[in-house]
């Protein structure tokens, strides 16, 4: 019998889960089709741990953050990131555990956790603002612009710095290049030949050739490839399954280019168990995303990554007479966390 991949053990511990956790069994709608381990988007709020369902929307509303369309889907990315991340924002104490998580797994220049934002950008006008910064016009924070799922603004030992976070779950891949489909319903002009993108003699040269650019998008107006990159890639980075991390990483260069961060850095937080993830983009000669990208780039920002499992572990061993026990029970129940 043929192993059952992850997202299909997720969905179906969700469709089970749901039986005792939500208040209706009646099946949600996502794109336009029926599903069990979909939700009623009414009860969105259900999809959240107890602790977050009436600050999570406050905060919505008060920041103008724009929720993932897919709120109400039990295997939301989003939800993982809301349900994990954002109990941090109004909680001291577990701030304070995320200081000593990040040092470890960022960089020890970190000293503070000041705060989390999630679906991060600077404000509009701002020249770090991806407007200005990558050439993405018509977004905004959650819709249609490089926002981090998750910032956290830090300390540390000279000054300030920012983590920005991609948080993924069951998802497969970074996705690919928005640039590479051809859509004759857009009012944008189409690629003339998205081939070249899969061109391995390129190298560097990607962005003499990159459609981004006509659109306006300066993604890779901000990075640099090494020379390792030059030995490794197989194709641009971004074009069948790191589009998300090559945003990100212009996105982070680009403020750290800046100077008014000590420390930036782009960094991906994940599930551990999701090995389609993990090896995504072997064909673009990326071995395991978490130890080649970075060797891909130079420049000042970072990247470094970390497991839902790394974080929730430590926060169970360094808790201090079981204060997080509620939330922690809660993880464990839903993602075995």
């Amino acid at each position: 019998m043929k192993e059952k991949n992850f997202k299909t053990v997720q969905r179906e511990k969700h469709e089970e889960w749901r039986k005792t956790n939500i208040s209706t069994q009646e099946k949600g709608f996502q794109n336009g089709k029926k599903y069990l381990h979909v939700i009623p988007l009414n009860n969105w709020h259900e999809n959240l741990w107890s602790g977050i369902q009436n600050d999570l929307p406050k905060y919505l509303h008060n920041s103008g953050v724009k929720a993932h369309t897919g709120t109400h889907n039990l295997l939301s990315s989003w939800i993982v990131c809301a349900n994990l991340y954002f109990p941090l924002k109004n909680n001291a104490h577990l701030r304070k555990l995320m200081t000593e998580f990040l040092k470890l797994k960022v960089s020890p220049l970190v000293t503070e956790l000041s705060d989390i934002e999630l679906e991060f950008a600077f404000p509009q006008g701002d020249y770090l603002h991806p407007e200005k910064l990558l050439g993405e016009t018509k977004g905004s924070r959650g819709s249609g612009q490089t926002s981090p799922d998750v910032a956290f603004i830090v300390k540390t030992t000279h000054g300030d710095g920012i983590i920005l976070c991609e948080c993924k779950y069951t998802e497969h891949s970074f996705y690919s290049c928005s640039a590479r489909k051809i859509d004759n319903k857009s009012e944008r002009e189409n690629n003339p030949d998205p081939n070249r993108c899969m061109d391995s003699s390129r190298k560097s040269d990607y962005n003499s050739i990159c459609h981004q650019n006509v659109w306006g998008r300066k993604y890779l107006d901000l990075v640099h490839f090494t020379n390792h990159a030059e030995k490794r890639l197989n194709r641009c980075p971004a074009a069948t399954a790191g589009y998300q991390l090559l945003r990100q990483q212009a996105l982070s260069e680009g403020i750290a280019q800046n100077g008014k961060y000590e420390l930036v850095a782009s960094t991906v937080a994940f599930d551990g168990r999701n090995k389609s993830l993990i090896d995504c983009l072997k064909t673009t000669g990326i071995e395991n995303f978490q130890s080649d990208w970075a060797n891909l780039f130079t420049g000042k920002a970072i990247f470094r990554t970390w497991t839902h499992q790394d974080w929730v572990k430590f926060v169970r061993e360094h808790q201090t007479k079981g204060e997080f026990d509620n939330w922690l029970s809660y993880l464990k129940d839903r993602y075995n966390y």
